[in-house]
């Protein structure tokens, strides 16, 4: 048997991790225990698509735990040692504004759960693989000194500038900047996966995201930039863009080209590597440019609002470079454009509203 740890199963990237590796033929245990209701209210729950996972997928296996649980998460890697082929950490607090409100359940949540899990692994099964989904706000906001142009519609590169043609790599500084207190939970955690293949010689992988999305995304205000946006755009409800004259731009990466990274790299490890993971140039959009976009494919008129006040620590632009790894996997590449991503959310959306 070959089991694959993932940690928040129930969202949106653990359900499609979950899918993902038990499509492959590969056990799946999901560590979930739908803290983001917690975090953002009944609507954001995942108890939805945790059914689903249970109901679609005969190799998988629901845990209701906590991963700051070390006694829980050690009785767990225990059961499964010998089988652990990967342990997929998906499992986050994700929200700067929410981070700022109570930053001790932000940091023991993110850093604190990180440790718990790669101490696990490492106790109990060294060699399997551990994939931990980080975030591109560990580049705090060094991304906002790059040369802007302001456009019709977007904030865009100079031109002239080295990260113009792909976007931001991986040799960006992470340090002496603000990252909003999210943004250094997250550090504490990237930075730990780095550790312990570098120091232990496990074999970890750090996935840098930028906006990652897809039709499993329970959006809320706080956390899913798409799915929110798609959700207040088919319902009518009320959608606040902050600052930047909504022309910030993000970079959309769909669920299911994340995971399939992570399977490349599961297939062909290395150790503490770091890669910055996004929709590139292939998938990208403004703010204004995802209003306009769910508009023509819902057929509704968007109902938002501007507050010139944008987030701390938010982009004003990003586009990941995604050449490093592509160049170490090769016959990794895109599915989903930004078209084909906003019209799945659309349409799961509308149908879990009928």
């Amino acid at each position: 048997m070959s089991v694959v740890i993932v940690s928040g199963a129930a969202g949106l990237i653990g359900s499609e991790t979950a899918r993902f590796f038990a499509g492959k033929g590969l056990d799946v245990v999901g560590v979930d225990n739908d803290m983001r209701a917690e975090f953002f209210g009944a609507e954001a729950s995942t108890a939805w698509n945790r059914q689903r996972l249970e109901a679609d997928l005969k190799s998988y296996t629901h845990v209701d735990e906590d991963i700051r649980d070390a006694n829980a998460m050690n009785g767990l890697f225990e059961r499964y040692a010998g089988d652990v082929m990967a342990v997929i950490h998906t499992a986050a607090q994700p929200s700067h504004d929410w981070a700022a409100r109570d930053p001790i359940k932000d940091f023991t949540v993110n850093a604190n759960g990180t440790l718990v899990l790669l101490e696990s692994t490492r106790k109990h099964c060294s060699d399997a693989v551990f994939v931990f989904t980080s975030t591109n706000k560990v580049y705090g906001d060094v991304p906002n000194s790059l040369p802007l142009v302001e456009q019709e519609m977007r904030w865009e590169l100079d031109p002239t500038h080295h990260y113009a043609e792909h976007g931001i790599d991986e040799t960006m500084s992470i340090d002496q900047c603000k990252h909003s207190l999210f943004g250094a939970s997250k550090v504490a955690a990237d930075v730990l996966v780095q550790e312990y293949g570098r120091y232990f010689g496990m074999k970890t992988g750090v996935f840098r995201g930028g906006c990652l999305t897809g039709p499993a995304h329970s959006g809320t205000e706080l956390h899913g930039f798409l799915a929110y946006l798609a959700k207040c755009c088919v319902s009518g409800a009320p959608y606040t863009v902050f600052g930047y004259k909504g022309k910030q731009v993000r970079d959309n990466i769909h669920s299911y080209d994340l995971v399939n990274m992570f399977w490349h790299f599961v297939q062909n490890p290395r150790v503490g590597e770091v890669y910055n993971a996004g929709g590139s140039r292939h998938s990208n959009c403004s703010m204004l440019e995802g209003i306009a976009l769910c508009e023509e494919l819902s057929g509704r008129k968007m109902n938002y609002t501007y507050v010139d006040d944008n987030r701390i620590g938010d982009h004003m632009w990003w586009i990941s470079d995604v050449r490093k790894f592509q160049s170490h996997y090769p016959e990794w590449g895109y599915r989903y454009g930004l078209q084909e991503i906003v019209q799945e959310i659309v349409a799961a959306i509308q149908e879990r509203s009928v």
